[in-house]
């Protein structure tokens, strides 16, 4: 089981990765775009679902959302209003930490600059 602290971590260890916040919550970056927002208690603006401490989501390729959402039945799930932009809920709670670690790092390459990609498959 996963927790936002895990996600934290692992998140802020992907090159370039910084935290700041996003409609009042947590958002991760690279180079200003966001791969990943934590939710927070009582805070659904723009996903219903991130109103919750437990939950976060993600920005995914849309095969790479497919994929996950296959593999981790109920524990990834697109979101409702932009899921088709590649928008992903986690259930963090239902997720292990390898798993959890693979789905931030798909999230991370999908808006990374090239560069940085490069440097993180680069031995």
């Amino acid at each position: 089981m996963s927790s936002p602290a895990d996600l934290r971590r692992i998140a802020l260890a992907l090159p370039g990765a910084y935290e700041d916040t996003h409609r009042k919550r947590p958002a991760f970056r690279v180079e200003a775009r966001i791969f990943a927002m934590l939710g927070v208690t009582g805070n659904s603006a723009l996903f219903t679902s991130l109103g919750w401490d437990d939950v976060a989501v993600v920005k995914l390729d849309r095969d790479d959302q497919l994929n996950m959402a296959a593999a981790h039945e109920g524990a990834v799930t697109p979101t409702e209003t932009y899921g088709h932009h590649g928008w992903t809920y986690l259930r963090l709670g239902a997720l292990d930490e390898d798993a959890l670690a693979l789905i931030l790092r798909l999230a991370w390459t999908h808006v990374a600059p090239k560069r940085l990609s490069r440097a993180l498959n680069d031995p």
